[in-house]
């Protein structure tokens, strides 16, 4: 039976590989990080003190070409009393494996091993249904798609849906019906063909020009590279066939709170605008496809942000969390 161990975040984060089906690459695992609350002192218990959501687990999942390593992410959930969870999917960051395509897979819908292995291991079931404690599902970017179309396919399981800078479409919304099509022929005949780079490290440069020395984040360029890790025609169908999902509908009966940056700033040529904008998503469009994640969806657009808007500038990552602790205290009040 595996066990808890130290993490490499160290401090209060431990890890637990989740043992998963094998593929056509081998043995195939994901790994589950977790922060767990300060028990609180006697005098606190005896004053009946309650922390906002000590009744919380959350669960977060990281975007494309990434991993868990937000120190601060998680210390606002257990701060506020939230077993924090997060989720380092099959073939990526800590789960990935000598041999294996960094982040390959051909099915979001695939992720949902990952998932109810971390539910299971997070004393949910399979299913995240069997605790009397709430779920919050937290998404960034392609986690955010993934955790969007899990959602909806698992009614009555999430109590809330926080996605940040959710990909829910793709970059040229128009062209995606014309470019369907032919991802699904390349990923029938050649599932593992790579597309040209395009990433020309722009956003990485973004994101260490604002590093805010009040909030440092130390990243493992072998898990999260300064340009994105190969696109496979397998992986692409994949991510459109989500988007296409999502464009016809989505049906989360949950309260979804979506953050975003207010501007997209393209990312062909280095410029300060990229400091200040999110270079990797068209927000306007995300923010129109968000509409259709479910009946109760809040925007919340922050100005000065990057594509994490939790990793922009001192201005815009304060005012993310100060935007993520409002919608929480409403969503949490409005539960009891």
């Amino acid at each position: 039976m595996p066990e808890w161990t130290a993490d490499v975040l160290g401090d209060e984060f431990e890890q637990l590989t989740l043992e998963l089906a094998a593929d056509d690459e081998g043995p195939v695992v994901a790994t589950l990080v977790r922060a767990l609350p300060h028990v609180q002192a006697w005098w606190e218990r005896l004053r009946g003190s309650r922390r906002l959501l000590e009744d919380i687990d959350v669960l977060y999942v990281h975007g494309w070409s990434d991993y868990f390593f937000q120190k601060r992410l998680a210390r606002f959930w257990t701060a506020r009393g939230a077993r924090f969870y997060a989720l380092d999917l099959r073939k990526y960051g800590r789960s990935l494996r000598d041999g294996q395509t960094p982040g390959y897979i051909t099915d979001l819908a695939a992720y949902d091993e990952d998932i109810a292995a971390a539910l299971g291991a997070m004393g949910r079931g399979a299913e995240g249904t069997t605790s009397a404690r709430r779920l919050v599902l937290l998404g960034h970017s392609t986690g955010g798609l993934t955790l969007s179309l899990w959602a909806s396919r698992h009614p009555d399981t999430a109590a809330a849906v926080i996605l940040n800078s959710p990909w829910l479409e793709f970059q040229v919304a128009s062209a995606r019906p014309l470019i369907a099509p032919v991802a699904e022929l390349q990923a029938r005949w050649a599932p593992r063909e790579v597309a040209p780079q395009v990433d020309l490290g722009f956003y990485t440069r973004a994101q260490q020009e604002v590093a805010d020395p009040d909030d440092p984040v130390e990243v493992n360029l072998l898990w999260r590279p300064a340009q994105t890790m190969a696109v496979h025609a397998g992986w692409f169908h994949a991510v459109l066939s989500g988007h296409a999902a999502v464009a016809a509908g989505l049906s989360i009966d949950a309260p979804v709170c979506v953050l975003l940056s207010a501007r997209f700033a393209p990312p062909t040529r280095w410029s300060e605008d990229l400091t200040r904008a999110d270079s990797v998503l068209v927000v306007d469009d995300i923010a129109r496809a968000a509409l259709k994640l479910g009946p109760s969806v809040t925007v919340e657009r922050i100005d000065g942000a990057l594509h994490d808007v939790f990793l922009s500038r001192h201005e815009a990552r304060e005012e993310a969390y100060r935007r993520l602790d409002r919608w929480v205290r409403g969503w949490s009040a409005a539960r009891r």
